[in-house]
């Protein structure tokens, strides 16, 4: 019998950086009582998205980092929309990266190769509570 779950989650953040969520989102499927089937992220914002990346080398992240703020740098004057300097190339970022994830699940655990996380990016520099839409549907 198919079955669906929708829950979300309030993630602080702690400025522009990369927060891993694994760990809620698989705590949150294990509540599901759902084995097998397919989570849907969807991230209610617009100046912040998500990334699948390396979960080992912290480098890796903080390289991504800077080459996104070498592609979209704030002091580029950006003239039609200005919440403050970061919110433009903000809302660029997520363009560039998902505001969406599906993952399968099997055996209630999300498929994620070794080395994976799953990151709620933020992209301002001041810290927000950010809100991810988690839908899971399966048996």
């Amino acid at each position: 019998m198919i079955k669906q779950q929708t829950s979300f989650l309030k993630i602080q953040t702690h400025g522009q950086g990369l927060t891993m969520l694994n760990m809620e989102i698989s705590s949150w499927i294990l509540q599901t009582g759902i084995v097998t089937g397919l989570i849907t992220l969807w991230c209610k914002h617009t100046s912040a998205s998500f990334i699948v990346q390396e979960n080992a080398d912290p480098d890796v992240r903080q390289d991504i980092m800077h080459y996104l703020n070498d592609l979209v740098p704030e002091s580029r004057g950006y003239l039609h929309h200005s919440e403050g300097a970061d919110d433009m190339p903000a809302h660029i970022k997520a363009v560039l990266t998902q505001t969406q994830l599906s993952i399968p699940v099997v055996d209630r655990q999300m498929v994620l190769g070794t080395w994976q996380g799953i990151y709620l990016f933020e992209h301002r520099r001041y810290p927000h509570v950010r809100e991810i839409a988690l839908h899971l549907l399966g048996e």
